[in-house]
């Protein structure tokens, strides 16, 4: 699943006729460095959710088959927040675990080793694998420490930040009422309290493309490098 239902406040004015996700950076729209990394991977069932502008995204991406992928949509009608929005499209997800990333990030994970993990994912065990990367200069405190034996906790020191990638059981969400915002770190802490999270470290490049600025810095360096698609 990729979250593109945020409304983009901070890219503002950018944001007020194109949906964050079609922001272009290297050439493509940010959406389009998701969906081809997680098609190289084997990933080519897709669910995406909407919300501001939702039309101009179904309209850019349609079916997915241009793309070589099949995507679902998950409209709402206002957003839902991260956990919210999930738990809207559990029944295009399905019943087995999957993988979630943010469509306002940048990062050249390993997709197919993300979609590895949802395999040790389980009702009765652990409920999450998240991909933590090092505290970038806009959030220096970090969000959760991770131990030397995998698990994610919510609490202690030192911290990382969240990357928005993450694979997931659909339990974590189950108990959430539908069409209901709800955002993700109170799931994900009580998870982790119980000792049901575990992650990595993604020690790759990994950019929260959330300001006008963060975007025209990834532009000029995704453009200056040349990038080629992905294949």
């Amino acid at each position: 699943m990729i979250l593109a239902a945020g409304r983009g406040e901070r890219m503002r004015p950018l944001t007020d006729h194109t949906p964050k996700p079609l922001l272009a950076v290297g050439g493509k729209p940010l959406i389009m460095w998701h969906i081809e990394r997680l098609r190289a991977a084997g990933i080519t069932e897709l669910v995406i959710n909407h919300a501001h502008l939702g039309h101009r995204l179904e309209e850019a991406l349609g079916d997915g088959a241009a793309f070589g992928v099949r995507i679902a949509w998950s409209p709402e009608a206002s957003a839902l927040e991260t956990a919210g929005g999930i738990r809207h499209a559990l029944a295009l997800l399905g019943d087995a675990p999957f993988v979630v990333v943010n469509g306002d990030v940048f990062c050249d994970a390993d997709f197919a080793a993300l979609h590895t993990a949802t395999e040790s994912l389980r009702a009765d065990g652990p409920l999450a694998h998240l991909l933590l990367v090092d505290n970038p200069a806009h959030h220096t405190e970090g969000d959760f420490r991770l131990a030397a034996d995998g698990h994610i906790h919510a609490d202690g020191k030192p911290r990382l930040t969240f990357s928005g990638l993450g694979a997931y059981h659909p339990a974590l969400f189950s108990a959430l009422a539908d069409n209901t915002p709800a955002k993700l770190a109170p799931l994900l802490r009580e998870a982790m309290n119980a000792g049901k999270v575990t992650g990595k470290r993604h020690a790759g490049r990994w950019i929260d493309v959330g300001t006008p600025q963060r975007l025209a810095e990834l532009d000029r360096a995704l453009s200056a490098a040349a990038v080629r698609p992905v294949t």
